[in-house]
């Protein structure tokens, strides 16, 4: 049997897309050698300075919240409470319909077994600068005209490979899940590879 490898996915708990990758890549530790951390990168930063929507960028001023909680949650107990973090976000926010702010943060805390009073961090500035290298680490591979979710693994080479994606609704489960992660490491892992996309015809569905 092949060693385990570690996979790292960058993500923003308001993406409804990053929350569906994310639970297929938990499908993909049952049917494949692999360990998933999850880092936070962060829409509001990404867009920064553009000219957005309206109510996007009502979305972004709010989106600094959960993003400043999950970095407080990983300087105090590391990145496996960020994994359980997310999970208690995500289960909230996409299959709750639960609106962002200090209640949800604090309530997802505590599914997590996390200290709520660190809901506290959604309003402060002391976890940006943190934030924003944590962001930089996922995004500076992939470049800034892509989103979340963002992955980093060893190619089927061993070298390392940096993706967006994938976009796919509902998440893959057992054996399907492990074939869709082969076919984007071999495209990954492909040299001068840089797109494969086609139009969304369907909305998340959170199955």
């Amino acid at each position: 049997m092949t060693d385990r490898v570690t996979v790292d996915m960058w993500f923003d708990p308001i993406c409804p897309w990053a929350w569906i990758t994310s639970r297929w890549l938990l499908e993909v530790e049952k049917v494949r050698n692999v360990d998933v951390r999850y880092h936070v990168m962060s829409l509001s930063v990404l867009n920064e300075g553009r000219d957005v929507p309206e109510q996007y960028q009502k979305l972004m001023e709010t989106g600094w919240g959960p993003v400043r909680v999950c970095i407080a949650v990983e300087q105090r107990y590391g990145l496996d409470a960020v994994r359980a973090l997310y999970t208690a976000l995500g289960t909230r926010i996409h299959l709750g319909r639960t609106t962002l702010g200090p209640e949800l943060y604090a309530a997802a805390l505590t599914d997590a077994g996390l200290d709520p009073a660190l809901a506290e961090a959604a309003g402060s500035t002391e976890y940006d600068e943190a934030l924003r290298a944590s962001h930089e680490a996922g995004m500076r591979p992939v470049g800034t005209d892509v989103g979340t979710p963002v992955i980093h693994a060893p190619g089927p080479d061993g070298k390392p490979v940096a993706f967006f994606g994938p976009v796919v609704t509902p998440a893959p489960k057992g054996e399907a899940a492990g074939r869709l992660w082969d076919g984007v490491l071999l495209v990954a892992g492909t040299p001068g590879f840089f797109e494969l996309k086609r139009s969304r015809d369907i909305d998340p569905i959170f199955d």
